[in-house]
């Protein structure tokens, strides 16, 4: 209905065509219905006789569900428990098992709950790879906070939703400053002291109900859910019975328990503000404990920590990139899988770094991991290439597995260019299918020595591959550059752009309650390595361009448009290190992209097609548009477009119904720069 109002091409083909008459009213007449039967993630029905006695079921995906929704399942009085599976409890098993290993002693149940160390961790910011804590959001609480307990991360969990996220400079101040704290009423000292006067939990909420105003637990909580559905009339009455209490339920009311009428009803305001918010404390505690282990591990225990943790994200490229960057910002080497001391997940050597897992390289699969590990158990350590080989082919000689292990450096302790062990693994692999051909057909060597024999041939002797190849190679299998990275020539020029990396300025718009460090269209200014870069032609026949930066945490997509591709476009080509400037561009279903209004080599060695942009301020330029202000249909749309563009650039509008000129003042963006070109021709619109 609504584009039928807003769009009159669409109103006119829908009056018009009775094709698309057709086609809206069907779409009008299931617009709002149910697009499929959704399932509840962790809701689990809990009853005393088979399920199906009481209501029934149907299959989703090979499980069994209800046909009801959890609603009418209470109304039933069925009970539903939510079971939630952590991926971080996984995680803090493991740690444990791993540093038991060394200290049989250790038990994660026996740490102490106010350890300075882990404390001060949050507060510094280094909350990365702690469960609930490592969105950049919640790292800003952290470090404004400053966390002393488990109670102040509680009270984070709790808060850091859309609603109460607005109480958390006051919930901040009130920590720091304990003579801000205030309360509306005597009676909600002891109950809103652990959280500094602001009401956070629902049980704080049952609480002033039952203190305050006489309630049972029974009947705040029914007021507590009324509130969260907005049950209005329901409300209005319990408002009546929270200030002057109701007789016949046995409610004494505010009023008698010392309360002033007008308090009492303010109370109640505050309580429906947050009462639709307002978290479950023991979910909050539960998920603030593990929070508190796995800071505390990461503290106490980190190459154990991140090992686990990375072995976690095992077939998430991106946060295996993530964490291992991590690994290097605390001082932790990760160092290239190698297959005879790697394990199928991340583990620690005994040196103490972090060896990467085997099943993390692409195209290898868990099934060929598993053979290798089961022939080195059984058959010790390989001692060559050829050997390799030879001992795999009756398991599972996988040559695109191979393959990605050569290429990765799993193989490098063989001592052998990958070029070499890549040019070997064809005849290799032959003399192999050879000989095992002969042994099924019953010939024998003559000379005894079976097909095997030729598996030991010496290594074709190739140059090997050049340091950016073997580099581009390990990005390609295992999603990270392990040898190196192709910016760690530019550290010094990295050092003065200073910019954010791009991980957590994808972070920061990925996380629940939406960006709190950065914004869209917020200048910014970052650097890293071009890894992909594509032209296109617009609709008004300019060029723009998509790239991809990259840095060492992550990679964003650049949009280039016609202005800046004429000035930066010798330096748009992969392999190039740049540093962008520009702004941010946040849209909805897409991540979030630099819109690029300058782009440069970030060392002044890398080869160029021209001279390096200079420092110079460039020349003011103009924009003119030529136009009949009288007879264009959209002339009376210019000034209002040009209003969304704010900026200092002068427009000279010529009306080439009376030859004058007009003035006016805009940001010359490329978006407003092609909209004009739609609307009044290319010739018609010009920058000087």
């Amino acid at each position: 209905d609504n584009a039928l109002k807003l769009a009159p091409p669409l109103r006119e083909a829908y009056e018009n065509d009775p094709r698309v008459k057709r086609l809206i009213d069907t779409a009008r007449a299931i617009e709002g219905m149910p697009r499929h039967a959704s399932t509840h993630a962790a809701g689990v029905v809990v009853t005393a006789q088979p399920v199906s006695h009481y209501v029934p079921l149907a299959t989703s995906d090979e499980a069994v569900v209800t046909q009801f929704p959890m609603g009418t399942l209470e109304e039933l009085g069925l009970l539903k428990m939510d079971f939630l599976g952590l991926r971080n409890l996984t995680v803090v098993r493991d740690t444990e098992r791993v540093v038991r290993r060394d200290d049989p002693a250790f038990l994660l149940d026996a740490i102490p709950d106010d350890d300075a160390e882990t404390f001060a961790m949050l507060a510094q910011g280094k909350t990365s790879g702690v469960f609930q804590l490592e969105s950049a959001g919640m790292t800003g609480v952290c470090v404004g906070l400053v966390p002393q307990s488990i109670e102040d991360i509680t009270a984070v969990v709790a808060l850091y939703r859309p609603g109460p996220m607005d109480s958390i400079p006051r919930f901040i101040d009130s920590k720091h400053h304990p003579e801000h704290v205030t309360y509306k009423h005597p009676l909600l000292r002891d109950i809103l002291r652990v959280t500094y006067g602001c009401i956070v939990y629902q049980e704080q909420v049952l609480e002033i109900f039952r203190k305050l105003a006489g309630f049972s637990l029974g009947k705040a909580d029914m007021v507590r859910r009324a509130m969260s559905k907005k049950k209005m009339k329901e409300l209005a009455r319990e408002r009546e019975n929270f200030v002057g209490g109701n007789e016949a339920e046995g409610i004494p009311g505010a009023v008698k328990n010392g309360v002033d009428a007008p308090t009492a009803e303010s109370i109640f305001d505050e309580i429906m503000d947050f009462a639709n918010y307002a978290f479950n404390k023991a979910h909050a505690v539960s998920y603030a404990i593990v929070a508190y282990q796995t800071a505390y591990l990461k503290c106490h225990y980190p190459k154990e920590y991140m090992a686990a943790l990375l072995t976690s994200v095992i077939d998430w490229t991106s946060k295996v990139a993530e964490y291992i960057a991590e690994c290097r910002e605390m001082g932790l080497e990760v160092k290239a899988p190698d297959i005879n001391t790697s394990e199928a997940g991340f583990t620690v050597a005994p040196d103490g770094h972090i060896r990467f897992g085997l099943v993390a390289v692409k195209n290898a699969g868990r099934s060929f991991i598993q053979s290798l590990l089961d022939e080195r158990a059984a058959g010790g350590p390989f001692a060559s290439f050829p050997s390799f080989c030879a001992r795999m082919y009756p398991r599972d000689l996988n040559r695109r597995g191979v393959e990605s292990l050569i290429k990765c450096g799993a193989m490098d302790g063989f001592g052998a260019g990958r070029a070499s062990l890549i040019a070997a693994l064809g005849p290799i692999a032959a003399g192999l299918d050879a000989s095992h051909k002969q042994n099924v057909e019953g010939q024998v060597d003559l000379f005894g020595g079976g097909g095997t024999a030729g598996a030991e041939a010496p290594l074709p002797v190739v140059p090997d591959y050049p340091v950016r190849e073997r580099m581009t190679m390990e990005k390609e299998i295992t999603g990270l550059y392990l040898s190196g990275h192709p910016l760690d020539a530019y550290r010094a020029e990295l050092r003065k752009v200073n910019g954010p990396p791009l991980r957590r300025i994808l972070n920061d718009f990925a996380q629940d309650g939406g960006p709190t460090v950065f914004r869209d269209e917020q200048k910014i200014t970052v650097a890293g390595l071009l890894t992909a870069v594509r032209t296109k032609t617009t609709r008004n026949n300019s060029l723009m361009a998509y790239a991809t930066l990259e840095d060492t945490t992550g990679s964003m997509e650049l949009l280039v448009f016609a202005n800046t591709l004429t000035r930066s476009g010798p330096y748009l080509k992969a392999d190039r290190a740049v540093v962008v400037s520009g702004r941010l561009s946040v849209r909805e279903d897409k991540e979030p992209q630099i819109l690029a209004d300058d782009v440069r080599p970030l060392a002044d060695l890398d080869p160029v097609d021209r001279p390096p942009l200079t420092e110079t301020p460039p020349p003011e330029r103009k924009l003119y548009l030529k136009l009949s202000l009288t007879g264009h249909p959209k002339a009376d749309r210019l000034r209002p477009l040009l209003a969304m563009f704010p900026g200092a650039v002068r427009a000279v509008i010529f009306d080439t119904d009376t030859g004058k000129k007009l003035g006016a003042a805009c940001g010359l963006d490329d978006r407003l720069v092609r909209e004009l070109t739609d609307w009044f021709g290319a010739e018609n619109v010009v920058i000087q």
